[in-house]
This record gives structure tokens, C-alpha cells and sequence, in this order.
């Protein structure tokens, strides 16, 4: 059972985070813990095998308990949750101390099966060019396939991504049963999954205006 504390600045994140784990076997948290204020006494005395860590209001305070985990907690995994994936924001990220990044668009269902797959060491960091350009190489999906899992993986419905590619839902559906049968899964949901794990989701900013 791995241990677990949870860094964040507001109750409603760490309510999120709580659902999200609710079903995930193998895990114990150990705290929830304001991140505004160091968090070296939780440390010293939860012991966590892995810290989550939101990005939080003030980015900055993310980076100080990012860096406080490297110092005080080295043979722990630290890990951020954030709403920022471009290539400045992950150095300085990483820079801090961070063992991975996941991105807030991941789905809640994800989140347990991606704290396991970092604490297994089944996820490394490389740069983002050549992570994307590899998972685009070993894809076994068409250009449009992969265009709308990334879109259906963001959590967008089959009719607002009929909406912005221009075509009509059942063109979506389409697509969608060719990508669960070519990926091997059952459903939308394990087809996520398998986007964000390996890569395949869209970077912020090509996400659909709200």
C-alpha cells in the first residue's frame, strides 16, 4: 500500500482529488495539506511513498513543496497536477524537483491508474517534441481517429466535436468504434486512458473554447 499526501490550497480540489481516488486500489492517504505553508513537519512525519501536489493559485507555492519533496522526501515521487503544459512551464516544473506532470484534462478515472503507472516507474519525462512525435509514430489510428480521440479524451461530447471538425455525430461514432477496436478496449472510457497514457492528448490551448 503506497502512501500517499495530497498538496492543494482549496477545499474543492482536494474534494475532487478525493472522488477521483475513491476506487483506486493501493493507495492510503495520509493527509491533505495546505500547500500555501511548507509542508516539511508532514513530511518528516507521513512518510509518503507519493505526493501530489496541485498547481494552485499561486504557482509559486507549487514549486516551493515541489522542491521541499526533492530535499526533505528525495526517495519520494512528487507529482503535479496542472492546467499548464507548455514546454516553460513542465522545465520549470521539472527544474523544481518534479518526478511527472499530469495535465488537469485528464479524466478522474485516469488519475489512479496514472499515480500507479509514475509509482511503478512505467512513466519517465523526455522532451515533449520527441514524446509526441514517437506516440504519433507507434498510433495505430488515422489522422481523423486520433483528432477525435484526443478531443473525446478532453471530455468533449460526440456533438461538440461533430461541431468543430465539421462532420456529423455519426462520423464521430464512426471513428470512435474504429478507435476502441484498433486501441483493443471496450469503451470511451479506457480509450481516454490510453490517450493520456500514452500521450496522445492534445496540448491546452487546442482544446475547444468553453
Amino acid at each position: 500500500m503506497k502512501r500517499l499526501l495530497v498538496v492543494a490550497d482549496h477545499s474543492l480540489v482536494v474534494h475532487a482529488i478525493r472522488l477521483a481516488l475513491r476506487q483506486t486500489a493501493g493507495f492510503k492517504v495520509v493527509g491533505f495539506v495546505d500547500g500555501r505553508q511548507s509542508i516539511s513537519r508532514h513530511l518528516l512525519d507521513a512518510q509518503p511513498d507519493i505526493v501530489l501536489v496541485d498547481d494552485m493559485h499561486v504557482r509559486r507555492h507549487a514549486l516551493d513543496r515541489l522542491q521541499e519533496v526533492a530535499e526533505l522526501a528525495p526517495e519520494a515521487k512528487s507529482l503535479l497536477l496542472s492546467g499548464q503544459m507548455d514546454e516553460e512551464s513542465l522545465d520549470e516544473v521539472f527544474e523544481a524537483g518534479a518526478t511527472a506532470v499530469l495535465s488537469k484534462a485528464v479524466h478522474p478515472v485516469a488519475l489512479g491508474t496514472l499515480l500507479r503507472e509514475v509509482v511503478q516507474e512505467n512513466v519517465v519525462h523526455r522532451p515533449r517534441r520527441a514524446r509526441a512525435s514517437a506516440a504519433a509514430q507507434d498510433c495505430p489510428l488515422t489522422t481523423r481517429e486520433l483528432e477525435i480521440l484526443r478531443l473525446a479524451a478532453q471530455g468533449h461530447t460526440n456533438g461538440r466535436i461533430a461541431r468543430q471538425l465539421w462532420v456529423t455525430e455519426q462520423t464521430v461514432k464512426f471513428h470512435l468504434s474504429n478507435t476502441y477496436r484498433k486501441l483493443g478496449v471496450a469503451n470511451r472510457t479506457e480509450a481516454s486512458r490510453y490517450a493520456h497514457l500514452h500521450d496522445l492528448v492534445a496540448e491546452p490551448d487546442e482544446r475547444l473554447a468553453s
